[in-house]
């Protein structure tokens, strides 16, 4: 497992070098982007409940910020090592550009088990940490944001310390904060939402009607839980089948997203929801269904399995819910691939739009962040199938595309900064 750990950051950086190669990009330019910018580790000293000391490690990583501020969340989690932070930073620099965003990419991390610290242990940990960091983030030099068990009290305690460094409230150092805090409308939905503004895209160019269309969600969190439910009551498709960690549900009538949230948050589970047959991941993935939408775990599909699935359309919700090595098999059997970095863009994309209200004081309705949403999603999915058409000759999968649209536009930026020669 450490090994394949450590392999994450070597594949990220793979991915730049393919489609610098693809695109002909000066080797120059392809090298800075290949390497993270600023990587920064600190010790964070925090006083227990039961009056002892102890020393939590930390991270923080600016991948790339030749476009703007660098920008990505903050994760906590006891097995979170500096090469996964500077793979995560790298392909939130992909993301970003992939959309447009006037953003690098960045991300942190604090080596902890959150479950295991009281209320008040995490709260000071959240404020060591950004006391750590000082002025390493900031509005203008690197953004933050919840990730990986942290959430918007997290940010809320983070903004009050750093605050309190500045000697005024700096709401744009965070993103995902509460609302009273500057937080944005729309944020909450906006993964699931942008990936249906894709998947919508992606139907109409396969002359594939969504109304009617069966969908399997694998992972029934925020983001596959909105998926679904705006595909079941905005397009008229029928979900026939959502897995969890604790196990999953199949119905070929169709299933109600709202009505099986509401079993979850009561029973700790979607199984015997129903009376329903229970249906395990690999199950899922294999069913005759029109969209299959990985927003669980990372490597659902690998180049083993990609040939059970049976899908037209596969919308990858999940950071790395499928593995590049399978995109290949998966287009020679007919499945057109919506990867991660623009799939679940729509996230970042309304943490812009946060940092943007932020910046200007001035805040909008939920539609008009929706309007927004669905402007920015549309043309970056425009860019990536205009990519992949043009080169698809040439064994260019959607994610190569996507990958070569974000490495085009931060390696102009590069060379107009003069930062090669």
């Amino acid at each position: 497992m450490a090994g394949e750990k450590k392999n994450w950051f070597q594949v990220a950086q793979d991915r730049i070098q393919i489609a610098g190669t693809k695109l002909g990009q000066n080797p120059e330019i392809t090298e800075i982007l290949r390497n993270p910018q600023r990587t920064l580790s600190v010790s964070i000293p925090v006083r227990m409940d039961d009056g002892t000391t102890k020393v939590f490690q930390g991270f923080r990583c600016q991948h790339n910020d030749a476009v703007g501020p660098t920008k990505g969340g903050i994760r906590f989690h006891q097995d979170e090592t500096l090469e996964d932070v500077k793979a995560l930073a790298t392909l939130m620099t992909l993301k970003c550009a992939v959309v447009g965003l006037p953003y690098g990419g960045g991300k942190g991390g604090i080596v902890v088990d959150p479950t295991k610290l009281s209320t008040g242990e995490l709260e000071r940990l959240s404020r060591g940490y950004i006391r750590a960091l000082g002025t390493f983030v900031g509005p203008d030099r690197d953004v933050p944001a919840p990730d990986v068990n942290t959430n918007g009290q997290i940010m809320a305690w983070m903004i009050d310390e750093y605050s309190k460094l500045t000697g005024h409230n700096t709401f744009a150092l965070l993103t995902g904060k509460p609302l009273i805090l500057g937080g944005s409308l729309g944020r909450t939905a906006a993964t699931g939402l942008g990936g249906v503004y894709c998947l919508r895209l992606a139907a109409k160019k396969m002359g594939m009607s969504l109304k009617g269309a069966t969908v399997a969600v694998e992972g029934f969190g925020n983001v596959g839980f909105y998926a679904s439910r705006i595909l079941r009551e905005e397009d008229g498709a029928k979900i026939v089948a959502i897995t969890m960690v604790s196990g999953g549900v199949y119905d070929p009538k169709g299933i109600d997203p709202d009505d099986l949230k509401a079993y979850e948050n009561k029973n700790g589970t979607v199984k015997g929801y129903k009376g329903l047959d229970n249906v395990s991941n690999e199950q899922l993935r294999a069913l005759d269904v029109d969209i299959y939408i990985p927003a669980a775990l990372q490597n659902a599909i690998l180049k083993d399995n990609a040939k059970d699935v049976k899908a037209k359309i596969v919308v990858e919700l999940a950071n790395g819910g499928v593995n590049p090595d399978a995109d290949e098999i998966l287009e020679k059997n007919g499945a057109f691939v919506i990867p991660d970095i623009l799939g679940n863009a729509g996230g970042v994309t309304v943490s812009y739009f946060e940092w943007v209200q932020n910046n200007y004081g001035y805040y909008w309705s939920e539609k008009e962040v929706n309007e927004k949403l669905e402007r920015v999603m549309t043309e970056a999915f425009e860019r990536v199938h205009n990519m992949y058409t043009k080169h698809k000759a040439d064994k260019v999968t959607m994610r190569m595309a996507a990958d070569m649209v974000a490495v085009e536009r931060i390696g102009e930026a590069v060379k107009v900064r003069g930062w090669v020669g």
